[in-house]
């Protein structure tokens, strides 16, 4: 299936502007509070009209407002999963599952019966939503969805409110009830860990904008800008100046780097992942930051060392971060800090802006 939209919403401070096009069974929209994450579904979905759209699944229009086209959200066939599952506080399951599915005959009990099956709830048909757990409320409301045979399914940051063990469980649970689900299936997210796991292609996101676009893969290997590589987790950023085919200085760094790649033929800032420095003990070289170190913190599954560079400022910042897995603190328990962070030239991130 291949959907197309275009939305186009002037607020006094803010503009959402989209325009996507994609055939991703998969797909997830990343970014920050307020980029217009949570908005555009709502427009998919048909609970918001745009000041000017379009919105087809294939040949089906749903919405144009050139047209006057605008096809009710009960008659799009997209299911939406909100935040808090929004399911009715004085049903039982049973009742909230069957409430999307018209009629009260034989038929409709069997699909109610088959998704109670489906989605582990045998024993809680009678229970309220305020009786379940998070994970079984989520289930309830994805039977509920499915019980009218959606085209497409929304999921509106359905892990915000939870804690970290209980996301990871839950997160893993939707995946599995998915996996059979033949449709396209959008979730929104301000985290790349989950957007990274469930999604085939990405969307970013930036003050109602699409700053980026592409296979999950490629997006987080290189970013389109500056702040499509911070949503993906790039922390560490410098301004550059290009000095031959070979070479540029890591301005904000006061770092000369070669390279044996030829360089882009214009660029203005490098980006760097905390993860991928490597630790030197002894000399010099043309790719390395002097270790000079601010502070630590010490987290369950990895150290987070804060760098200061020679050349840059007193705030935060403008510290260098570099982390490290556990696997790794041992050896620098045995060998002391090092005295320089070297640069992989291969997973340097350069940006033109």
């Amino acid at each position: 299936m291949v959907i197309q939209a275009e939305f186009k919403q002037k607020y006094d401070n803010f503009t959402l502007d989209i325009s996507l096009k994609s055939r991703s069974l998969r797909l997830g929209i990343l970014g920050g509070s307020g980029a217009g994450k949570s908005m555009t579904l709502k427009m998919l979905a048909g609970i918001m009209t745009p000041q000017k759209g379009f919105l087809s699944m294939d040949d089906r229009v749903l919405l144009d407002t050139g047209r006057r086209i605008n096809v009710s959200p009960r008659k799009r066939r997209i299911g939406y999963l909100f935040q808090n599952y929004a399911l009715f506080p004085n049903m039982t399951v049973e009742e909230n599952i069957g409430a999307g599915i018209p009629g009260r005959g034989q038929e409709k009990k069997k699909t109610v019966s088959e998704l109670i099956t489906r989605f582990h709830l045998t024993g809680l048909e009678g229970q309220i939503p305020s009786e379940l757990s998070g994970g079984q409320q989520q289930r309830v409301a994805l039977a509920r969805i499915l019980a009218c045979q959606p085209e497409m399914i929304l999921l509106d940051e359905p892990f915000s409110a939870l804690d970290g063990h209980l996301k990871d469980r839950m997160q893993r649970e939707l995946l599995m009830q998915l996996e059979d689900y033949p449709g396209p299936v959008y979730m929104v997210s301000h985290s790349r860990d989950e957007i990274y796991r469930f999604s085939d292609e990405i969307i970013i996101l930036d003050e109602g904008k699409i700053i980026s676009q592409g296979r999950k893969a490629e997006v987080f290997a290189k970013p389109a800008s500056i702040k499509a590589a911070a949503l993906t987790g790039c922390k560490n950023f410098s301004r550059a100046t290009r000095i031959s085919d070979h070479s540029f200085r890591a301005d904000s760094w006061g770092v000369l780097v070669s390279t044996s790649c030829t360089l882009p033929d214009r660029f203005t800032h490098i980006g760097y992942r905390a993860h991928d420095f490597i630790p030197v003990w002894g000399e010099d070289s043309d790719k390395t930051v002097p270790f000079r170190l601010e502070r630590i913190d010490d987290l369950p599954f990895e150290r987070n060392y804060y760098i200061r560079p020679a050349v840059r400022g007193d705030n935060e910042e403008d510290l260098i971060s570099w982390f490290v897995q556990r696997d790794l603190c041992g050896l620098l328990e045995e060998k002391g800090l090092p005295d320089y962070l070297k640069l992989d030239e291969e997973k340097i991130l350069y940006f033109d802006e």
